[in-house]
């Protein structure tokens, strides 16, 4: 509900610039933003929630009487094993396949209406420089192409072989022929090398037959996260075959898709110890401290993340990083706790 209230306080210009109705407007975007918000903010509810209803039972002395008892410590913590791993499956199954439908309607929604309005508009629907590797022998680059009218230019292409270039071929546009579905190169210019000789060709325009369509030139920022998992596996894998770059980007997350849901089992076990502790204070200091530490995980993730897609730190490392500290927490948590 909150972040609902922030997100059309934000967005309350652009609804208004849309012209659309309010069920419109809740249909074609909050049906797409509750999901994503919900998963991403799902850990943080998990372990909020943990904190508040074990502290509740710390303060009222239910543990030290259950652990008075003869129960163990790790007995009593039985139940939040259990409720963890439900609810990490949960997560998993939801970031696998069901926000990732909804990212499909909430980055539709966000290209068309939100994005079209920003002041970076001037730029919106054009990809610079890209760079792409058609097979095993030739690479292209198109210096700047529009996805709205499907043309751009100039384009270039290498043939290489026995590292040594044998074709060169430039040409000033390049744009998709959506009868022949084929793209259209115009102002070619060839060069041929061989050993003791080169071949110059100039043409007017050829049709020719590329591996990559318009969509795959596309940059849109929401493609991540739009594919389901299967999907993006196979969108990673093409990727790596035409040597496109921004991929660490796709693999954090990707492999961040798995982590969370991990992440949500340890925060359940964190916050059940920490709270688990009878202090004055009561609910708030656990809660304050639960803060503390869900702000400190967010800070890691933030830092792993920027790391990976700006440096050379490896996704799958980047992804894991903060469950990896926060393993060590949940040891150094139960060697402490109070049995």
């Amino acid at each position: 509900m909150i972040a609902i209230v922030v997100d059309v306080s934000e967005k309350t210009d652009d609804f208004v610039k849309s012209q659309l109705g309010v069920r419109k407007i809740i249909t074609q975007y909050y049906f797409g933003f509750i999901p994503h918000i919900v998963a991403l903010l799902f850990p943080l509810f998990v372990f909020i929630a943990v904190i508040f209803f074990t502290s509740k039972m710390a303060g009222n002395s239910e543990i030290v009487a259950i652990l008075a008892s003869g129960t163990s410590y790790a007995r009593w913590l039985r139940p939040y094993w259990i409720g963890g791993i439900i609810l990490s499956l949960m997560l998993w199954f939801a970031n696998q396949y069901v926000v990732p439908k909804a990212n499909q309607i909430r980055g539709s929604f966000e290209a068309k209406y939100i994005d079209a309005n920003s002041s970076y508009s001037a730029l919106l629907g054009k990809a610079d420089n890209i760079y792409l590797r058609i097979d095993s022998f030739t690479y292209a680059g198109i210096y700047a192409y529009d996805t709205s009218t499907k043309r751009g230019g100039p384009l270039f292409l290498y043939t290489i072989k026995n590292n040594k270039v044998t074709e060169y071929l430039r040409a000033d546009y390049v744009s998709w022929d959506t009868a022949n579905k084929k793209w259209k190169v115009e102002s070619i210019f060839s060069r041929k090398l061989y050993p003791m000789k080169e071949e110059l060709t100039q043409e007017v325009f050829r049709l020719m037959t590329y591996t990559f369509k318009p969509v795959d030139l596309s940059r849109d920022k929401y493609t991540k996260d739009k594919l389901t998992s299967p999907e993006l596996d196979r969108f990673i894998q093409l990727e790596e075959l035409r040597g496109s770059e921004g991929l660490n980007g796709l693999k954090v997350e990707r492999y961040r898709r798995d982590a969370t849901c991990i992440t949500v089992f340890l925060l359940t076990l964190i916050g059940a110890i920490v709270a688990g502790r009878k202090i004055r204070g009561g609910s708030g200091v656990h809660l304050a401290l639960g803060f503390v530490m869900a702000a400190l995980f967010i800070i890691t993730d933030r830092f792993s993340t920027i790391f990976s897609t700006k440096g050379n730190l490896p996704p799958l490392i980047a992804a894991w990083i903060p469950n990896l500290i926060f393993v060590l927490v949940v040891i150094y948590l139960y060697r402490k706790a109070p049995k």
